[in-house]
């Protein structure tokens, strides 16, 4: 099987920054797409930012040039620098990643639990 660990959200004041974290572990011969998305109350969850095994990036227009996603295939990781924080950026964060699975090889979409990140005005 598959997990999915995020880390990095908290309570932040306007204008500052956060990093997370997403490491995934378990049966994974090769992950294609790592992304974040998020969610605010009473909003449908949409993409923050997205990377392909290859590096190519894409962003939300509300988030260019103040978020940059990056991964480490070696270790199976993504992060999301956020910068410049604004109280819109307020959210359950999602790491979400498809992958092939190391024994059927079989491509999966898995989502982590969440983080909640919090910017004050």
């Amino acid at each position: 099987q598959v997990q999915l660990v995020e880390s990095g959200g908290g309570l932040v004041e306007s204008g500052g920054s956060l990093r997370l974290s997403c490491a995934a572990s378990g049966s994974i011969f090769s992950i294609n797409y790592m992304g974040w998305y998020r969610q605010a109350p009473g909003k449908q969850r949409e993409l923050v930012a997205a990377i392909t095994s290859g590096g190519s990036t894409n962003y939300a227009d509300s988030v260019k040039g103040r978020f940059t996603i990056s991964r480490d295939n070696a270790k199976n990781t993504v992060a999301l620098q956020m910068n410049s924080l604004k109280p819109e950026d307020t959210a359950v964060y999602y790491c979400n990643v498809d992958l092939v699975l190391v024994d059927t090889y079989r491509g999966m979409g898995y989502w982590g639990k969440g983080t909640l990140v919090t910017v004050s005005s």
